[in-house]
């Protein structure tokens, strides 16, 4: 802002400002996301950084409308996808559940863009009865090590439950299957893609009622710097635009006959 003598009197001399906190800095976004997570998310090959499933066909149509490049990369397994987006290195997350901690260290714009349940899995000869998660108690569990089934059961697996984390899924079903486990606690569509592709559908069985449903939500780190309102603003314009039209709910259903599709070559 510049200013001039009128009259021997300082004045403003209007010149129009952009604040930088209200424009797109950033012509490129990099994102990450959980890579076992079929139909959402999956790792193209074991060598290859590229993901793919439902959420990245949401990714690539939001990357569009924005006019924003979005590169959606395979980071390591789910805990260190998280670590990438907390330190600010990766800029959003694509698909997480909304939790008090993780709302310390990045945003989330609303809507949800999916829905998704976890449920409770247990070995096809499990005998001990469960009608709701209290029947738990008793029993050791295990997941995915930085997994979450949303706050509610979160705080209540903290004060009541037994639950070890490992890896990766593969080696948490491994537990389940050699009784080490009572139980394994994972998302319903993820684990019933890997459990047909290792062979394990006859072994293993998901119970009811779920654990929880929850959103799965587009999150932009704190520490990125490509994080501002406007960013955030027309992430929230598109998501829900994209949710309304049936967008979200047709990438799910290609991205789970992309899986099959890919299991069927192997």
């Amino acid at each position: 802002m510049r200013s001039r003598l009128i009259g021997g009197i300082a004045a403003l001399w209007l010149v129009p400002v952009i604040a930088i906190s209200d424009t797109l800095l950033c012509s490129k976004l990099s994102a990450t996301g959980n890579a076992e997570y079929p139909p959402y998310l999956w790792r193209e090959s074991d060598s290859s950084k590229r993901l793919l499933g439902a959420n990245t066909i949401i990714f690539d149509e939001i990357a569009k409308r924005l006019g924003v490049e979005i590169d959606l990369q395979h980071t390591g397994p789910w805990s260190r996808a998280q670590q990438e987006v907390r330190s600010g290195r990766i800029d959003l997350l694509a698909g997480a559940f909304i939790t008090i901690p993780r709302q310390q260290w990045m945003d989330y714009v609303y809507p949800a863009f999916l829905q998704t349940t976890s449920v409770v899995w247990v070995r096809s000869n499990h005998s001990k009865p469960y009608t709701r998660r209290e029947d738990l108690i008793d029993q050791v569990g295990v997941t995915v090590i930085n997994n979450s089934f949303g706050q509610s059961f979160d705080a209540f697996a903290q004060d009541n439950l037994q639950i070890s984390t490992v890896a990766n899924l593969q080696q948490a079903f491994s537990m389940l299957d050699l009784g080490r486990v009572d139980y394994l606690l994972y998302e319903l569509n993820p684990a019933k893609a890997y459990t047909a592709q290792w062979g394990m559908s006859d072994e293993v069985n998901p119970l009811s009622p779920p654990i929880s449903s929850e959103g799965l939500f587009l999150t932009v780190s704190h520490k990125s710097s490509c994080n501002n309102g406007t960013l955030r603003g027309r992430l929230a314009k598109i998501v829900g635009a994209l949710v309304s039209e049936g967008f979200t709910e047709k990438a799910l259903q290609q991205g789970l006959a992309l899986w099959q599709q890919t299991q069927s070559k192997k």
